[in-house]
This record gives C-alpha cells, sequence and structure tokens, in this order.
C-alpha cells in the first residue's frame, strides 16, 4: 500500500493520530498503546516519570501543555475565566511512526459547514486594553506584553484536507496536527521553543512581522526590520529574555546566538527570527527545562512573570492550547517542542484561532490590530 492510500486509510479509519513535521517531510505517530490527560496534580509526576526503552523511534511521548497547565507549574495563578473545559493537556504513547513527504495528498469528500468568523475583541475594545496596557509600559511593570484575540466560528472541519491544503500553501517548520475522536488541532506555527539532544539545548525565537505586498523581497523585509525601531526594540527585548531563560539551565558562558536578525518567509508574512543555543548543565531534569523555558516568552512579553499576571487578568477567555506547547519527549531524554500558535482547534463543534501582537512604547493600536488578523488569515482561508 503506497503512504498516500495508506494516509487517507488511517484517517477515514477514525482512529486517532498525530502528524508533526520533520526536516525532511513529515512523521506520522498512531496505534497510541496510551493517552494521558494531564491536569495540575498529575504533571509534575508526568515529567518526572522514568521510561523504560529508548532505541525505537516509538519510545517517547507527543502531545501538548496547554497555557493555562503551564502557568500552573510556574505557580501562576489564572482568575476565573470563560472555559470550554477543554483539557489542560494530552500526550500520547505511539506504536507506530510512519515517514511521509512534504506533499501530503489528501482531499475531503465532506463539504464544509460553517458560518462566519465572530471575533471576541472588536477595534474599540482592542484600543482600550491596548492604552490600558501602554500604561502599564509607562509604569514599568512590564516593557512587552501580547494582547491576544480570538476568532471563532461554528464549523464541522475535516482536518486532514485543512492541513493538507496548509501544508501546501503556508508549510512552517513546526507544524502539526491531532485528530483525536473528540477534537482535532491544525496547525502551522512556525516557531521551535525547545529543540533538546543530549546536552545541547536551542530556540528560536520570533519577534517581529510585516505584511507581504507586491514586490516585498526577504531582502527587503529585512532591511525594514533593521530600520524599524518598534520592531528592533521588541526583538531584542524577546531574545535577551529568551537566554536568560537558558542561563537558568545552562552552564555559564554557554549561551549564545548562534544565528542573530534573520528572516523567515511565510503565505502572508515575514518574520524576524534569531537562534539561541546552550548547553545544559549536569543533571538538569526535564521538568526543570519545561518550567524555565514555557510558557514562550516571544508570545507573552516581558518580563516574563511580571507579563504573565498582567495579561491573566486583563482576558476574560481561556487560551487553551495557544501559547501553550506541543511536540515531544523521548525516552532517552530528548525533546522537540513549538509554541502553539497559528493554530485551528476544532472542539464541541467550534473552531476558534487564536492570535496576538507585541504592545512596546512605540506601538499603534490599529497597528496591532491588523496585524492579529494577518496572523490569522492563512488559516481563515481554509474555511472558505
Amino acid at each position: 500500500m503506497n503512504k498516500k492510500n495508506q494516509l487517507a486509510e488511517i484517517h477515514n479509519s477514525g482512529k486517532p493520530y498525530i502528524i508533526y513535521k520533520s526536516k525532511i517531510g513529515f512523521s506520522l505517530y498512531t496505534n497510541f498503546s496510551k493517552k494521558i490527560i494531564l491536569n495540575n496534580k498529575n504533571i509534575k509526576s508526568f515529567l518526572s516519570k522514568k521510561n523504560k526503552g529508548k532505541s525505537k523511534n516509538t519510545d517517547l511521548y507527543i502531545g501538548f501543555f496547554g497555557y493555562e497547565l503551564l502557568n500552573s507549574l510556574i505557580n501562576i495563578k489564572i482568575p476565573k475565566q470563560k472555559n470550554i473545559n477543554f483539557p489542560k493537556g494530552i500526550f500520547y504513547k505511539p506504536e507506530k511512526k510512519i515517514k511521509l513527504s512534504n506533499k501530503l495528498v489528501y482531499q475531503s469528500g465532506e463539504s464544509l459547514k460553517n458560518s462566519n468568523f465572530k471575533i471576541n475583541i472588536n477595534r474599540n475594545s482592542y484600543a482600550k486594553i491596548f492604552n490600558r496596557f501602554k500604561k502599564k509600559i509607562i509604569s514599568g511593570e512590564t516593557y512587552q506584553i501580547k494582547i491576544c484575540t480570538k476568532y471563532k466560528t461554528k464549523s464541522k472541519i475535516d482536518s486532514l484536507d485543512f492541513f493538507s491544503r496548509l501544508s501546501k500553501t503556508n508549510l512552517a517548520p513546526e507544524a502539526f496536527m491531532i485528530r483525536d475522536r473528540n477534537y482535532s488541532v491544525v496547525s502551522c506555527s512556525p516557531e521551535n521553543l525547545i529543540t533538546k539532544k543530549g546536552s545541547e539545548i536551542s530556540t528560536k525565537p520570533i519577534a517581529g512581522t510585516v505584511k507581504k505586498i507586491k514586490n516585498l523581497s526577504k531582502i527587503e523585509a529585512l532591511s525594514y526590520f533593521k530600520k524599524n525601531l518598534k520592531e528592533t526594540k521588541e526583538h531584542n527585548m524577546i531574545v535577551d529574555m529568551e537566554r536568560n531563560d537558558l542561563s537558568r539551565i545552562c552552564k555559564v558562558g554557554s549561551v549564545r546566538l548562534s544565528r542573530q536578525k534573520i528572516v523567515e518567509e511565510y503565505k502572508d508574512l515575514f518574520h524576524y527570527v534569531s537562534l539561541i543555543k546552550g548547553k545544559l548543565k549536569k543533571n538538569v531534569k526535564n521538568i526543570e527545562i519545561i518550567k524555565a523555558m514555557m510558557p514562550g516568552g516571544s508570545v507573552i512579553g516581558c518580563p516574563k512573570i511580571n507579563t504573565l499576571n498582567l495579561l491573566n487578568n486583563q482576558e476574560k477567555e481561556n487560551r487553551n492550547i495557544y501559547t501553550g506547547s506541543f511536540g515531544y519527549i523521548k525516552f532517552n531524554g530528548d525533546m522537540r517542542f513549538n509554541i502553539i500558535i497559528r493554530s485551528i482547534l476544532n472542539y464541541k463543534g467550534i473552531s476558534e484561532i487564536s492570535v496576538a501582537s507585541g504592545v512596546v512604547m512605540d506601538s499603534n493600536a490599529n497597528h496591532e490590530f491588523n496585524e492579529n488578523y494577518i496572523k490569522a488569515k492563512a488559516l481563515i482561508d481554509l474555511f472558505k
């Protein structure tokens, strides 16, 4: 059976599976022998668990930590919010792994049924929140903060159809999808938060976005970022924070910028990106790495703890998976995790897309509100 038919057969069987972007294509994980639903009580034991077997390519747990769970792990409280009761985190133990090419071939026979997207914060409400946070910046309570907006629609989606089309139009280095019996996630996340191999660890912060317009090349986008004071400040702050996060778990003097301020190109936008590497201290545990690095600073703001508290007291809706992390922990201790952005969560017949843009002293409310839509557009377009 060829890979095309195998993919369709797995999808049409109704059994859960996960697809994650690899260096040369995609990896599909399925035949799950365990499904661990995480909560505030069991996350520490899950991260501290020692697992037997380290040689098979399925000796790992793959899944996600939601935003609320990661806050709890670092003792940040979230006030009562509107909640759809989606799990705080889920990890799966696969027994089968299939390698797929970058070209996922699948077309759904189902027709899409959805209404128009509704945004939870309109332009006027956004401006009020923006101005409130601007005062917090002036008073020194934060230096940068990310305002989240959420787009929702009633919908029935074929997750593999969406993901296949998304991989053709907006292939991203941290793209993934989850299809389980009662929910699905489709993501074109571009941002790697943790790549750990042995004692080596890296993170790739993204801070800076510009809309793609006709005749704007990568070189011109780089020139724009370098000349734009707001984008430069935002990027420098996030890079410094991520270096600080890594320094908490790495050997003194080992944390360094490997690639600084390059441009990556996507369907509707260009991003400003850096790569930071370090060497872990001896006997650092997985739970210490997760607590140091998550939630990812580039989607929160800085300083991280102060800014998390400001955000959590402002936001009225639970973020669910958004700005959590998806990835895997191998039984040998190696791990890879992204930041969950540019994602569709479909649950209980509702699809939601959350996005955020950064507010610094030089920000403009109208520009940041529009930037949020640019980030959501590639996903919203899938519903057309």
